[in-house]
Parts: C-alpha cells; structure tokens; sequence
C-alpha cells in the first residue's frame, strides 16, 4: 500500500463517488424532463419518479453522512485513548472533533505539542495535517 501523507490521505470510492452521483444526477434530470414531457395520463407516474429519484439522492447523502458521523466518533474514541496513554488525562476539552480528525494523522512523536498548537491558534483541520511533519497514516477508513 502506498504511504501516506497530507497530498494522497482523501478517499475517494469511484463506484461510491462517481458512480453512484452521475447516475442519480442522470436520474434526476430523466425524471424531471420526463415530467415536462408527460401527457396528463401520465402525470402521476411521471411525477413519482421525481419523487423516487429525490428519495434516492436524500437516501446516498443520509447515509454517507451517517457513516462519516459514526466514523468521526469512533476516532475521537480513539484519540482520546491516544492521548490517555500518553499522557493519563483524557483529550483536551477546547478541541473540536474536526481539531481531533486532523490530529489521528500525527505520529506521538508530535502529537501533544501539536495539540497544545491547535488550541492555542485554534487550528483548522487543514491547518493540523499541514503542520504534521511525521504522517501516521491511517488505511483502514472508508
């Protein structure tokens, strides 16, 4: 697998993000033009299919964005621990749980001092990848 590191850490799912969008956008926009061009017979059905592709779309970002919850969780779990077996106290309050995803990416070499960083000049999520000099990556999310 190839290492890690700030310009190669995204994921993106080509079946998931590309895939699936284009198609409910293409199914959408089929619906819609299929509604404009019905006849009054076919008015309800036509417009049920809007119905189903708005579903549809609301149904992949819902669960998307559950999953990314449940994952921001489970990290902040994980970072908590982190920082408990470093140093004996649970995480820092001040910290966001974006503050804490940037964090996951830093080796412990660097972790505490750049948690000290990130509450004092209230660092970006962005910001904390960027300043992390020994990337521990991270192969298993999705």
């Amino acid at each position: 697998m190839k290492k890690q590191d700030y310009s190669n850490h995204a994921r993106l799912v080509g079946g998931f993000h590309g895939f699936t969008f284009l198609g409910l956008v293409a199914l959408l926009i089929g619906s819609i033009v299929n509604v404009v061009k019905s006849s009054h017979e076919n008015l309800y059905s036509a417009s049920l299919l809007v119905l189903t592709s708005i579903l549809l779309i609301l149904l992949a970002f819902y669960a998307r964005s559950f999953a990314l919850k449940a994952q921001d969780r489970a990290i902040r779990a994980e970072e908590n621990m982190r920082h408990f077996i470093l140093t004996q106290k649970i995480l820092p309050k001040e910290l966001t749980i974006r503050q804490i995803i940037g964090l996951r990416f830093a080796s412990d070499e660097e972790y505490l001092a750049l948690i000290q960083r990130a509450i004092k000049e209230n660092l970006s999520e962005k910001e904390i990848k960027k300043a992390i000099k020994n990337w521990k990556g991270d192969y298993y999310r999705v």
